[in-house]
């Protein structure tokens, strides 16, 4: 090692593990809040939501949901005008 690099080790100082700075917690801040909140959207929806009726005409068969098409009443045919 030159004097130079040793000059610049000394100048900078010990290194710290990388727990103990605080960028790599600063950014992983970001990713941790989102999964934190995706859990909690997910356990609100499951227990507020799971056994919501379909009130609109749907028909659910198994993870599947279909709309029927609404049932005509059939109608009388024209009477012939006498």
């Amino acid at each position: 090692m030159s004097q130079a690099e040793a000059d610049a080790a000394r100048a900078v100082g010990p290194s710290k593990p990388w727990w103990r700075e605080p960028w790599p917690w600063i950014i992983m801040a970001g990713p941790a809040a989102a999964i934190v909140g995706c859990i909690i959207t997910i356990v609100l929806a499951v227990q507020n939501f799971s056994d919501q009726a379909i009130e609109d005409g749907g028909v659910k068969r198994g993870l599947v949901v279909t709309k029927q098409a609404p049932v005509e009443a059939p109608t009388a045919p024209p009477n012939p005008e006498p």
